[in-house]
């Protein structure tokens, strides 16, 4: 009987200004990488991706799962990358473990520290006994230190290797508000025929 060779998952991230992917052989950190950017994640994160699987002589096909941050953050860059998974795990056949910023964060978080994620306009999301709370970030006692981008993507296939091989749901993003967009008050144009 043979012994299975450690999972290689493939995590990313891209719920902040940044583009962000980490390669993982069960426990073992292969590499990470990350770019920052205000916008632009869509066009830069299928070859950031490839770029660090060619880094390490792998390929798409050699991955056994893929890990994405959900969320909360950026509405838009949630919804790159947790597309970006959805897509790559139906294509490859292979599961993608989708991951909260709590989660990545709390793998992160020194001892005594209180997950903080930042919000707009000075708040910060942190995690309660009731569940996320929004609220300012100066009244956060003994927040941890944000995370480097590099670091969430490390922390979202870290905690992936711990659900492997458990088949899960597609990925969804994880949003605590309804984004500041709404759609058009006025009536659409009538449609002449």
């Amino acid at each position: 009987m043979t012994m299975a060779s450690p999972p290689l998952i493939l995590g990313f991230d891209t719920s902040g200004a940044y583009c962000a992917a980490a390669l993982m052989r069960g426990g073992h950190l292969l590499g990470a990488v990350s770019e920052d950017m205000a916008k632009g994640q869509a066009e830069r994160l299928m070859d950031l991706l490839q770029d660090l699987l060619k880094d390490h002589d792998t390929g798409w096909r050699d991955l056994n799962a893929l890990a994405v941050g959900t969320g909360p953050g950026n509405f838009t860059g949630i919804r790159i990358g947790v597309s970006a998974a959805r897509g790559l795990a139906l294509g490859l056949g292979i599961p993608a473990y989708g991951v909260t910023g709590f989660e990545a964060r709390a793998r992160l978080a020194p001892a005594g520290h209180i997950v903080a994620i930042p919000a707009p306009r000075d708040m910060a999301y942190s995690m309660t006994q009731n569940g996320p709370q929004l609220g300012p970030l100066a009244d956060i006692a003994n927040p941890a230190p944000p995370p480097a981008p590099h670091e969430m993507a490390h922390a979202i296939a870290a905690h992936a290797t711990t659900l492997w091989p458990a088949p899960t749901a597609p990925p969804a993003p994880y949003y605590l508000r309804a984004p500041d967009a709404a759609p058009a008050r006025d009536a659409p144009p009538a449609i002449l025929t």
